[in-house]
């Protein structure tokens, strides 16, 4: 590492904020989330009351080889369309073989992963000092099923990039809703 600067190895972040110093923060409004959620006319009639943000996500990416690791800080905020929690977007890798590593660091959620050869879809709990492993060639997405804001890292490889517009265009096959007062991965096809 000769003629690396200590600025470019150390980077710091805030979980109570989302950002990290120095990084560009994106910002989703639920008005960003329109086809998401299962339940359209939830969504149109939480969008009627205002235009909550859903979560940020800041990224420390810097330039280098495509062996180098990137990371994301993500926080989404507590709340419901319809039964479904706030959620990310979600997304493929596009280079598909890329894993992830997503990290807890405050609050309480879930991590909806889905095969992308299979369509196997599971939840796996996110919180704090949890580490939520996702393997290549799956579509992911992070949800807050707790009363506070959802703070994680994501650390995956430079060469990933993302994919929204696979999950756009077809979204995942499960939904996780709030049923009899529990997070509950339902088929999307089996909702009203």
């Amino acid at each position: 590492m000769p003629g690396t600067s200590l600025d470019s190895l150390l980077s710091r972040f805030h979980p109570d904020t989302g950002a990290i110093d120095g990084a560009p923060t994106v910002t989703r409004r639920l008005s960003d989330l329109g086809g998401c959620f299962a339940d359209p006319s939830a969504w149109t009639a939480v969008l009627s009351k205002g235009d909550p943000i859903v979560y940020t996500v800041t990224a420390m990416e810097p330039a280098g080889d495509e062996g180098d690791l990137h990371y994301g800080l993500g926080r989404i905020m507590p709340g419901c369309v319809g039964a479904e929690y706030f959620m990310t977007k979600g997304h493929f890798h596009a280079w598909r073989p890329a894993g992830e590593f997503y990290f807890g660091l405050e609050g309480e959620g879930l991590m909806l992963l889905e095969d992308g050869a299979t369509g196997e879809s599971r939840i796996v709990p996110l919180r704090p000092h949890h580490a939520v492993y996702v393997p290549g060639n799956t579509a992911h997405r992070t949800i807050n099923t707790g009363s506070v804001p959802l703070a994680y890292l994501g650390v995956y490889p430079a060469r990933a990039g993302h994919d929204y517009a696979a999950i756009a265009t077809r979204n995942f096959r499960c939904v996780v809703i709030e049923q009899n007062g529990a997070p509950t991965m339902v088929q999307r096809k089996d909702l009203p």
